[in-house]
């Protein structure tokens, strides 16, 4: 069984950064997909950023594009995601999760509904 927790949350002012963490244990790299997520009240659970976990193939949702930069070490079962000139749309609820093909690492398939481990979430506040 895995277990995801992450880390790193916090309250920033617009254009500061975070650094949040994944920490994984069970057998995460059978999984070839991991995944960031975010949610607020009301809204769907969207796709941030994935990494196949078996290679360093990574994806990005277009709003986070450039500013985001996802990552993992495999020797600390943990995964990254570094979040650079924040603005106060990536207010939200932060989630790592595994999916359990490649495939839902990217493009119409980097979605919720194909992931089946999550994290407990880290609330992500950016104040203008």
């Amino acid at each position: 069984q895995v277990r995801l927790v992450e880390s790193g949350g916090g309250s920033v002012q617009a254009g500061g950064s975070l650094r949040l963490s994944c920490a994984a244990s069970g057998y995460t790299y059978t999984h070839p997909c991991m995944g960031w997520f975010r949610q607020t009240p009301g809204k769907e659970r969207e796709g941030v950023a994935s990494i196949d976990t078996g290679g360093t193939n990574t994806y990005y949702a277009d709003s986070v594009l450039g500013r985001f930069t996802i990552s993992q070490d495999k020797v600390k079962n943990t995964m990254y995601l570094q979040m650079n000139s924040l603005n106060s749309e990536d207010t939200a609820t932060y989630y790592c999760a595994v999916g359990l093909a490649a495939r839902y690492c990217s493009g119409v398939n980097f979605r919720a509904a194909n992931f089946v481990y999550w994290g407990q979430g880290t609330q992500v506040t950016v104040s203008s």
